[in-house]
């Protein structure tokens, strides 16, 4: 996954889908805002010193978790040995884009039951976010962050499902870090203006719009990989019609 469409793509599903997530999120970081002390609530620039250290903490997370998937893909891949296993990958992706656009449209709310999964894995580390309370240290804050990332979120999910088809590791950890910095403007605004973000986000035609618009990229990004692998191809197969003529004059 070499394209930068791509991670675009990523980045601008990220922004949308904090429309769901702020419910959730909005309400944690709001409540970790407030359980600050006075003096760092009442100066603005440290208090947007702890949000964003929460934030980068959570995105941190993200990363890590990509870079699982993308490992992951890459074996599964190779173990397989499919010709088409990554472009059959890619089409998974995008179908988990369009299922994110018909849930955060409310055209599919059966897709909460994907937060289920990781469930068991969040019952294992919210103790230890719990130790962590009350915030009140740079340290605390991104170790919290470090854990809230694991929080279970059906729209993390889909992401990390694309970037199964990321190509490798890295590149996996390249998709949910530009996943993850979409998601940073709503959430930091979260941390001041938590009950009016709450607001904006329940708005159904606000979340249809969103919706539709994530379904537009995602049929749009469809064509990406395929008009990258053919002129790949196309370039592959001049580069062999000229080795073979090259070949034939030297004979």
């Amino acid at each position: 996954m070499d394209n930068p469409a791509t991670l675009a793509s990523a980045f601008i599903l990220g922004l949308f889908t904090t429309l769901h997530c702020v419910g959730m999120c909005g309400g944690i970081i709001g409540a970790l805002s407030l359980g600050l002390p006075a003096e760092i609530r009442d100066n603005k620039l440290r208090l947007l010193f702890f949000v964003g250290t929460y934030n980068a903490g959570r995105i941190i997370s993200y990363s890590l978790a990509g870079l699982l998937a993308g490992a992951i893909g890459t074996g599964v891949l190779t173990s397989a040995g499919l010709q088409q296993g990554h472009l059959i990958l890619q089409y998974i992706g995008i179908t988990m884009m369009i299922a994110v656009g018909l849930y955060l449209s409310g055209w599919l709310p059966q897709l909460t039951r994907v937060e289920k999964i990781g469930v068991p894995l969040w019952k294992k580390l919210e103790p230890y976010g719990r130790r962590l309370l009350p915030v009140s240290t740079p340290l605390r804050a991104l170790g919290y962050g470090l854990i809230w990332g694991w929080l279970p979120c059906g729209m993390v999910y889909f992401v990390l499902i694309w970037a199964l088809s990321a190509g490798n590791a890295v590149q996996g950890a390249l998709l949910m870090l530009a996943f993850g910095l979409g998601t940073l403007p709503t959430l930091m605004m979260a941390g001041f203006m938590t009950s009016w973000l709450t607001r904006f986000a329940a708005n159904p035609k606000i979340r249809t719009v969103a919706g539709l618009l994530i379904i537009a990229m995602a049929i749009g990004t469809l064509f990406i990989p395929m008009g990258h692998q053919q002129h790949n191809g196309t370039q592959n197969n001049s580069e062999d019609r000229n080795n073979h003529s090259e070949h034939v004059h030297n004979h």
